[in-house]
């Protein structure tokens, strides 16, 4: 009956995808890569929650939620101030100037080498460590829910292997064959769905708490575990507080508004009034995503009484205990497209990077759009395949979840940095732009795997030279021996633009650059963007003064 509920959705999805994207033209950039700019307000913030929840968000989260309570919710609620600024500021400036990738940008505000550059650096960033994590995560989620091991008579091994072919062949056909109208119309369904079965967890949770009463659980749940519900992050939490004020709020900028594989979904946009309502509308949502992503963790908490020893294990040991029988084949497909969504929507970025900025540009300059489309298409199952092959070889990367935000730390804060110079400034050149890209990543990667790891061992090493064995006590001393990775990121983009202004000042462009409206689109503003948009800020700042 599982099985069957599973493949049931999973097929209606794929059926309604295809009913709606049968009339687009996909042989045209336009219509392949941006849906033929088309997408409305609901299929793009549908598109946007999606593709952002997946399965190392919801494990990763709710298990850092079980070991450090409510703080961990920034990574959800300040989500929603990024979106607010990248639909007043950034998406009006990427529809002005008829944009399908964001490098494309930069080789109008600089030159081609760095547009070049930036877009090696994404698909750096995608093929080795994102479509990777994506499939190794859900095959686990997947693997575990329906327990393939037993039912196929395999290995773990090997059932993650089956999970990771399934789960990336499916991708592909979506992401690959269909475009990015098919990916963003099955990530709506597919949204619907995950938030259902994604409240529905937590309410049942509560309801077992409080023996049949949700409002009893919560009320017990607050009570009886008052440290957990404190949003202000301490110095050894995943997230200390202050951090909001320096690199978290920049990683939030960077994702939602500059990272291919989301901003995508917006430069898709029919007008810039469906994107700002898209974004907005999805920004509100987000502030309810610790609904999904961090209370859980904490049910799981207060039934399991802090005993796992895994504390990313909360949320599927959660579901198998709270979540009804009936309820296990239709959560199952739910996560698959959460899975899928991710996935897809990652290497359907890629193509596009690939075919407009490497393709199209150093390859084969006269190809038309159909050529482009077509060599595009030929990297994606490439690029498909190579990813299925590596994603069961890192199973023991640790956790998939802090690999990710650390590693994406190398290429996401210069890119930002001249982003944002571009912007801000119209004289600065573009060797500027190469050396904040090149001093940006090569700075990082100093810092987190040079510098951090021979402050810190040096630091304990004192701290147990002198006697101290306190686990609590090494930790405050681990954690202040070097920066937070985040306060790095902050000082890095303060570094880089230092060394971007200070080349301009003294190497000019001889020209200053000023941004022509294509008239891809109409770039009239949503009306009432800039009220909504200080209305979920102020929700946002009320959240955390409510839970301080």
């Amino acid at each position: 009956m599982q099985i069957l509920a599973f493949i049931g959705f999973t097929v209606l999805v794929a059926i309604i995808s295809y009913y709606n994207t049968r009339n687009t033209k996909e042989s045209s950039s336009d219509g392949y890569f941006l849906g033929g700019r088309s997408l409305t307000a609901g299929v793009i913030a549908g598109s946007l929650l999606l593709t952002n929840l997946s399965t190392e968000q919801i494990v990763g989260l709710n298990g850092s939620a079980y070991q450090s309570g409510l703080s961990v919710m920034v990574w959800e609620t300040l989500a929603a101030i990024a979106m607010v600024v990248t639909a007043m500021f950034l998406l009006p400036r990427y529809l002005k100037g008829g944009l399908t990738t964001v490098p494309g940008f930069l080789a109008r505000r600089f030159d081609i080498t760095t547009k070049t550059l930036t877009s090696i650096l994404f698909l750096s960033g995608y093929v080795v460590v994102l479509l990777p994590v994506i499939l190794y995560s859900g095959s686990l989620a997947i693997s575990g829910m329906f327990n393939i091991p037993e039912l196929l008579g395999v290995t773990h091994t090997q059932s993650i292997w089956i999970c990771v072919w399934g789960i990336g062949i499916v991708g592909s056909i979506y992401a690959v064959f269909g475009g990015l109208k098919a990916v963003a119309v099955s990530d709506s369904i597919n949204a619907i769905g995950l938030l259902i079965g994604g409240i529905l967890i937590p309410i049942f949770g509560l309801m077992m708490i409080g023996d049949g009463s949700m409002m009893d659980g919560l009320s017990i749940l607050t009570t009886e575990n008052p440290d957990k519900f404190k949003s202000m992050g301490g110095p050894t939490d995943p997230v200390p507080f202050y951090t909001i004020f320096t690199g978290m709020m920049l990683v939030q900028l960077f994702y939602w508004g500059t990272n291919q594989q989301i901003i995508q979904r917006a430069l898709g946009a029919k007008d810039l009034k469906e994107g700002q309502k898209g974004l907005l509308l999805a920004s509100f949502i987000k502030i309810l995503g610790p609904i999904i992503v961090v209370l859980p963790g904490l049910i799981a908490f207060h039934l399991f009484e802090g005993n796992l020893e895994n504390a990313d294990s909360a949320y599927p040991m959660l579901v198998n205990k709270v979540l009804p029988d009936a309820w296990v084949g239709f959560f199952a497909a739910v996560l698959f497209g959460a899975i899928l969504s991710s996935f897809n929507s990652v290497l359907n970025s890629s193509v596009t990077l690939f075919g407009i900025d490497v393709y199209k540009q150093h390859i084969n300059k006269d190809a038309d759009e159909k050529t482009v489309v077509k060599y595009g298409k030929t990297f994606g199952i490439f690029l498909a395949i190579a990813s299925m092959f590596i994603a069961p070889l890192i199973a023991n990367a640790g956790s998939l979840f802090d690999y990710l935000q650390e590693i994406n730390g190398i290429y996401s804060i210069p890119i930002l940095t001249i982003i944002v110079v571009g912007y801000l400034t119209k004289r600065v050149p573009a060797i500027a732009a190469k050396v904040g890209l090149i001093s940006g990543c090569l700075l990082y990667i100093i810092s987190q795997f040079f510098l951090q790891p021979y402050f810190i061992e040096n630091a304990l090493s004192k701290a147990k030279a002198s006697g101290i064995v306190d686990q609590v006590a090494l930790k405050l001393i681990e954690v202040e021996a070097y920066p937070h990775y985040l306060d790095v990121m902050a000082i890095l983009l303060i570094m880089n633009i230092i060394i971007m202004l200070i080349i301009g000042k003294f190497k000019p462009r001889s020209e200053a650059y000023v941004q022509t409206y294509t008239k891809q689109v109409d770039i009239t503003p949503w009306k009432y963007a800039v009220p909504v948009g200080i209305s979920i800020c102020v929700i946002v700042i009320s959240v955390y003064y409510y839970f301080a």
